[in-house]
């Protein structure tokens, strides 16, 4: 999982996947809303593109990104809005050769990056393999928003392990951004890859565990989908909580998805 370039050919794997769904798409379906409030299709390109450029900038400019980062402090509920406004005000042709030209160089700093490189970022500095990994589940992520504002369905992948990684990686954060104490013991989670492999993580012997899907794991800690409608388990009362909070993504606690009608 720490290998930069097996994370770097995944990200750019997932990123390909995304782009034969959005690159023959019409002008209105650019225009379709996704399951987040007020972003259509556009809006989630253009928030890709705008995420691969800042994460450009911290690789190869650190007082540019430094600029930025305080720019963001200066207004932090609406500095991603209004990058993802101004890219989705773009025609499309355009933001999509913006997307494809950015991922496309940041792929290449990354890679050009020396060994044990780290770079600042908005939360802790990250290095090649984390950066890479962030992106890699931004990108999955936000391509599920699109996926179900189209009525596409996507294959999962064994690259849902890098985003399971973050996942289980961010639990302390999860309660952390909400004010919580974290649990002070470690959790067991097994999860079933799609082909069938488990992915274990934590102390074989953990009285809290958490086991299911790694799809519905991955879909339940980027909050693209309500616990309810989703075959993860706890035991536990901590573990419990923490599927009720779980997120992979830095920042505020979003609203998630909402329970879907039976």
């Amino acid at each position: 999982m720490s290998d930069p370039a097996v994370v770097l050919d995944d990200l750019r794997s997932e990123s390909d996947q995304l782009d034969q769904l959005v690159g023959e798409l019409t002008e209105e379906q650019w225009e379709r809303p996704t399951p987040a409030p007020r972003w259509t299709v556009a809006h989630q390109i253009a928030h890709l593109a705008w995420t691969d450029a800042a994460a450009l900038l911290a690789v190869t400019d650190r007082e540019a990104f430094g600029a930025q980062v305080e720019t963001a402090l200066k207004a932090p509920d609406d500095f991603v809005d209004q990058g993802a406004e101004e890219g989705a005000a773009l025609p499309p042709a355009e933001l999509l050769a913006r997307w494809r030209a950015g991922r496309e160089q940041l792929q290449q700093a990354l890679r050009a990056a020396p060994a044990g490189a780290r770079f600042p970022w908005y939360g802790p500095p990250m290095s090649v393999a984390s950066m890479a990994t962030g992106r890699l589940m931004e990108t999955w992520a936000h391509g599920q928003d699109i996926a179900d504002a189209l009525g596409a369905v996507r294959e999962p992948t064994p690259r849902l392990r890098h985003v399971a990684h973050i996942g289980v990686r961010a639990r302390d954060y999860a309660f952390g951004v909400r004010g919580l104490t974290p649990p002070a013991e470690p959790f067991r989670v097994e999860l079933t890859a799609p082909d069938g492999e488990l992915w274990v993580y934590g102390p074989e012997d953990a009285a809290q565990r958490v086991t299911g899907p790694a799809l519905d794991f991955c879909l339940l800690v980027t909050q693209r989908a309500h616990r309810a409608d989703l075959a993860v388990r706890a035991e536990g009362a901590d573990a419990d909580r923490w599927l009720d909070i779980a997120q992979a993504f830095a920042g505020p606690a979003g609203p998630g998805r909402e329970q879907r009608e039976a």
